[in-house]
């Protein structure tokens, strides 16, 4: 097995182990002993967090999130010594965190949507992209009320922002092929939007 195989594979298994990692959960547990797949959305995520705890957990979990995301790069980018100038071990390592937070492997391949972790992701690869997607996030989110808007198109966004920094074709392809598969998990909340009864952040 060549080098790139085996960094591929290492990388992808960390990276997965980690956004496998479910924080919001074991938070929720910890402070109530409730299981929160069983709580609103059902998503181990911050918003769902955030109608168990209040706001103060939606931060410290979005937060925490964003670092289990950021952390599988930052190691790839630190130890990868194949296919680096490319941006594919990164990449890897990327792909990895999203789908362990999405279908995390200590709770029966439940989780959240993916989103803080995202960012954490794109932040690791280009923290300028990472800044510039955040602050959307927010402005979005902020003014329309609705988490699950701001995350959408912030996310949607984000391929072009890589794109327009000049960033590695490998992250550009990450930010759209992401951004594809956040908003497929969105898609309850793209039908509760579109009838109108979508969960305000406030």
């Amino acid at each position: 097995m060549s080098y790139l195989m085996i960094e591929i594979f290492l990388a992808a298994i960390i990276a997965y182990l980690i956004g496998s990692i479910p924080t919001g959960y074991i938070i929720v547990k910890v402070k109530t002993g409730k299981d929160i797949r069983t709580v609103g959305s059902g998503s181990t995520g911050a918003t769902n967090v955030k109608r168990v705890l209040g706001k103060k957990y939606f931060f410290i979990v979005m937060l925490l999130d964003a670092l289990k995301g950021a952390l599988p790069v930052i190691l790839a980018k630190v130890f990868a010594t194949t296919g680096i100038t490319l941006g594919l071990i990164p990449v890897i390592a990327a792909i990895g965190v999203i789908i362990g937070h999405s279908k995390s492997i200590f709770l029966q391949f439940q989780g959240g949507k993916s989103v803080a972790s995202g960012v954490g992701t794109i932040l690791a690869l280009n923290w300028i992209a990472g800044l510039i997607i955040a602050v959307v996030w927010g402005i979005i989110t902020y003014f329309t009320k609705y988490v699950s808007v701001g995350s959408i198109i912030a996310l949607l966004l984000s391929p072009f922002v890589m794109y327009f920094l000049h960033s590695p074709i490998a992250y550009v392809a990450y930010c759209a092929l992401g951004a594809i598969y956040i908003v497929y998990l969105h898609r309850e909340n793209i039908k509760r939007l579109i009838n109108g009864n979508e969960n305000k952040v406030r």
